[in-house]
């Protein structure tokens, strides 16, 4: 595989049981990449490890005034010297390579299950982890595939001149041959503190970038109640706490770095102080004693290599671990265990969890005091809290939607969350999404009463148009009003026309003759269409087929709008914003004298919106 080659036509199933699990099958994925920057190590590292030999050879051929070896010697050490070049252009290239490819087959990987999660991949796995993992970690993933040949490179260079310098001078071989091995494994004592000092560094890291990116999310509404300052303090203390870790952790790998600096400079001294002894002693020449020395001064270069690839695993181990896991989160069952799938669904929306039953082709309203709990059952009606145990998945025409494939139940229902993004774009871009084709783009914008957005981003038209669908809506809509973004949200999911609409608080932050209209064209486009709204406006619920009202997640009355204000308190407390208490006076002839009161305002205040609309 070559860089030019990717994005990949398929990375491949993963093995995502454990993080050295998901390492070892990245490195069978690139088996010829590690062999080819392997060999090329081996000729990088077997030139410089025989260029000791060779100036050995030239320096013995000077000591006896032999011209005749000495050029030779010479010419040996110029090819020495371009293989040397040759090797290590060709290793740095080949492990970039794979470097850059295991980096990029993770990525894949990581985007793949993205979308197949879509928005629960963000319920399940807070959003600064999912950044750190596409990024951090797979960089660090990277860097150990990477090292890994250069590693085998240079232990199997390593395992040749030992033996060959137990075979070319047996005294000082031998010292060399013990030394070497109690070299590499000095370290490792101290490499599980320093792999628990980067996984304390990556995890405050984690906080800090998911602290930042809730901040940059929100900083419209920081702003409004001039909570930036309080924001920014607490970044700072979570930034301060990211650098005292990653000091903490690098003062571990700098004692390593020692360690592996301190004991093969006191190798050396050992060699060099016996072999001198030998030379007096006349058992060796000068250049065999040259030659040996060279040769270990050259094996502190791969022990450099093993202290590499012992830092590259202890980051890398447990990011795979956490790549693993992001990799592992499933949402659907296989296709073929599902005798449904690839049909087009229909039917009654049935949430077993609460006993909410929304009929096919009705506009079914739900009212839940808990804002949190509603936004967790229309979770649930979308399929998106598949892989929980919290509670059974939703069933249409009584299929569960969790064991449908990701684009089947996203093509039966469409789930709008109470905060919808819009991304980056031109607005026709924005509503070029998949749909039956059956809602047209004005139709859609028109129910949502989008008619002062269109003139806003006609003036805004960057190419004097005039054109609103050319205009350019910044990342998450933040150019424009929560009421703007909210409206144009509502077109972007009308246009998509799904078998069953689920809304949650559509028009929250529209004004109430607005509501009213978006109400009405709503229940008209969606005409033979399940849709299932979550408000507790009056306006959307009085328009509804039927109303749900739930408590404590549990269905708990079922009616019209009027008949639960009319028979059950706790929903009149509800849609009213008062309390049980204040509207619950005492009964006369079945009805209280503050319900009563209560209700006429109610029933006048839908009297005179409809009045106005009508005149309108």
């Amino acid at each position: 595989m070559q860089i030019r080659d990717l994005p990949y036509t398929d990375p491949g199933r993963p093995d995502v049981r454990s993080g050295p699990r998901l390492l070892l099958w990245l490195g069978r994925k690139q088996v010829a990449g590690q062999v080819k920057a392997m060999l090329w190590g081996v000729v990088h590292m077997a030139a410089v490890a025989l260029l000791p030999v060779v100036l050995g050879l030239a320096v013995q051929a000077v000591a006896d005034r032999s011209g005749g070896r000495l050029a030779p010697a010479g010419g040996l050490m110029v090819l020495l010297g371009v293989l040397i070049a040759l090797g290590d252009t060709m290793l740095h290239r080949a492990a970039v390579t794979n470097w850059i490819t295991a980096a990029a087959r993770v990525q894949q990987l990581l985007a793949r299950r993205t979308a197949e999660l879509g928005a629960t991949l963000t319920r399940r796995v807070a959003a600064g982890e999912v950044v750190a993992v596409s990024t951090g970690d797979v960089e660090k993933i990277g860097w150990f595939v990477e090292a890994f040949s250069r590693f085998v490179s240079a232990a199997l260079t390593t395992v040749a001149v030992c033996v060959a310098l137990v075979i070319y001078q047996p005294a000082l071989g031998a010292v060399t041959a013990v030394g070497v091995p109690v070299l590499v494994l000095a370290v490792l004592p101290l490499l599980p503190h320093a792999t628990k000092r980067a996984d304390d560094q990556r995890e405050k890291a984690g906080r800090a970038t998911e602290l930042a990116s809730d901040t940059v999310a929100g900083l419209r509404v920081l702003r409004g109640i001039g909570g930036e300052e309080l924001f920014l303090t607490r970044y700072r203390r979570a930034s301060q706490e990211v650098r005292k870790a990653a000091v903490h952790s690098a003062r571990m790998w700098a004692l390593i770095a020692a360690v592996q600096v301190l004991l093969p400079g006191l190798l050396l001294i050992a060699v060099v102080w016996y072999g001198v002894g030998l030379v007096r002693d006349g058992r060796i020449g000068v250049g065999e004693l040259v030659t040996v020395y060279g040769m270990v001064t050259f094996l502190l270069f791969p022990l450099r290599q093993f202290e590499e690839i012992a830092m590259a695993y202890s980051f890398s181990r447990p990011s795979a671990a956490r790549a693993a896991r992001v990799l592992a989160l499933r949402r659907e069952a296989p296709v073929g265990e599902n005798p449904r799938a690839g049909e087009e669904l229909s039917g009654d929306l049935r949430d077993p969890a609460s006993g909410l039953l929304a009929p096919a082709g009705r506009l079914t309203a739900v009212v839940c005091g808990d804002p949190d709990a509603a936004g967790r059952l229309a979770e649930r009606l979308g399929g998106h809290a598949a892989g929980t145990t919290e509670a059974p998945s939703a069933l249409l025409g009584g299929v569960a939607l969790d064991e449908l494939p990701l684009a089947a139940a996203r093509a039966a229902v469409l789930v709008q969350d109470k905060d919808p993004v819009l991304l980056s774009g031109t607005l026709a871009e924005l509503l070029d999404v998949p749909s039956s084709g059956a809602v047209r783009a004005d139709a859609a914008l028109k129910t949502a009463q989008c008619g002062d957005v269109l003139a806003a981003l006609a003036q805004a038209s960057a190419d004097d148009s005039g054109d609103p669908l050319r205009t350019a809506i910044t990342e998450r809509g933040r150019s424009l009003s929560g009421g703007q973004r909210q409206r144009l949200a509502l077109a972007r999911s009308l246009i998509t026309d799904p078998e069953v609409l689920v809304l949650d608080e559509p028009t929250s932050a529209v004004d109430s003759h607005t509501e009213a209209r978006i109400a009405d064209g709503l229940k008209a486009l969606r005409e033979g269409r399940t849709t299932v709204v979550f408000s507790s406006s009056p306006l959307l619920l009085d328009r509804a087929d039927r109303v749900v009202f739930t408590q404590e997640g549990r269905v708990a009355a079922v009616g019209t709008h009027r008949e639960l204000l009319r028979d059950v308190s706790a929903y009149r407390a509800v849609v009213t914003r008062e309390t049980e208490d204040e509207n619950a006076g005492p009964v006369s002839d079945g009805a209280g004298e503050g319900m009563g009161a209560t209700l006429d305002t109610e029933l006048t205040r839908l009297e005179k919106t409809e009045q106005i609309e009508e005149s309108a």
